[in-house]
């Protein structure tokens, strides 16, 4: 049996092929692997519990240098660690259907998600659907008795 292998270009807010999906109300980026619409995963982003939070969290991103990581947080809790590769190459590893995926991030785009923890922000009308479909989803799961 094989494993799949994804390998995810490096998205940059001005990619031509999409490949952010959305960003739902709770903060998740909603991404298409490799620009491929039958392929998509949520990633839990950044959510702060305050502006000072996030002003913070902000600052330790601007002042990762190559070969750092630092936790980004949620809420309190590690939401998703991010990777300096080299200047202006950042990744988030997740999985995906049992695969180790690195999701590779240009600077500004990743800043721009990172943008979405602030406490005014709104997101698009479109992308509340992206929240409800998470919640629908984790209905259908089964729970262990």
């Amino acid at each position: 049996m094989n494993q799949p292998f994804t390998v995810a270009p490096r998205y940059r807010l001005d990619d031509e092929s999409q490949w952010l999906r959305g960003i739902d109300p709770s903060r998740r980026y909603w991404l298409w692997l490799n620009g491929e619409t039958t392929m998509k995963t949520a990633l839990a982003g950044f959510l702060a519990n305050d502006l000072t939070a996030w002003k913070q969290t902000l600052q330790r991103f601007r002042n990762l240098q190559p070969q750092e990581q630092m936790s980004v947080e949620r809420l309190g809790a590690t939401a998703f660690t991010l990777h300096c590769i080299s200047a202006n190459c950042y990744a988030i590893a997740t999985t995906y259907q049992g695969a180790a995926v690195w999701h590779l991030f240009d600077q500004e785009t990743l800043q721009s998600l990172l943008h979405t923890a602030h406490p005014d922000w709104q997101c698009a009308p479109q992308d509340v659907e992206l929240g409800r479909e998470l919640l629908a989803t984790s209905l259908n799961l089964s729970v262990a008795a």
